[in-house]
């Protein structure tokens, strides 16, 4: 095998053991938290994750096994059209004192998800084959379209949540 597709091995080796910390810290995510809209949140992100995982795992036995990419399958957009909601429950708000660990898992998932979208926006910079650089781009749309549902659950919550805990931010 070239040098290009060990490369090639070597990053999806590294995404589907980023998908795989995503899946678990959702999973964990959503058995921890209280709130019931934010549990079905964090399951479909555990799920996507895990989807993403599949694909590439797809994608890495492809190479390995047939030295090119297979994209006769291609993973849904379906499963990411829930982003733009809103992650916890309206009565959320009522328990914001005591959502610490939600709202670490806010700040988390943002890392998390920014962390993927410049991996997958680097693999695709690299990328020989059209379609190789179109696959991770959009990974890296989807993995986005996560981030900016987190930065807005945030953004609408931290005020708030800064008050009732009397923080004073730097």
């Amino acid at each position: 095998m070239d040098s290009y597709h060990e490369e090639v091995l070597k990053g999806l080796r590294t995404a589907m053991e980023a998908e795989m910390t995503g899946h678990a810290f959702y999973k964990n995510a959503a058995d921890s938290t209280a709130d019931p809209k934010g549990k079905e949140t964090f399951l479909r992100l555990a799920q996507e994750e895990m989807g993403h995982f599949k694909y590439l795992k797809t994608q890495y036995k492809s190479i390995l096994e047939k030295g090119g990419y297979d994209f006769t399958q291609h993973p849904t957009d379906e499963a990411h059209k829930h982003a733009s909601g809103p992650i916890f429950s309206a009565d959320f708000k009522k328990r914001l004192k005591e959502s610490h660990f939600e709202i670490s898992v806010l700040s988390i998932g943002m890392k998390l998800e920014l962390d993927a979208i410049a991996f997958y926006r680097s693999c695709a910079e690299k990328a020989r084959e059209e379609k190789a650089k179109e696959l991770y781009l959009q990974l890296a749309e989807w993995e986005q379209g996560h981030y900016d549902a987190f930065a807005r659950e945030l953004d609408n919550l931290k005020e708030e949540y800064w008050r009732v805990n009397n923080f004073v931010p730097m």
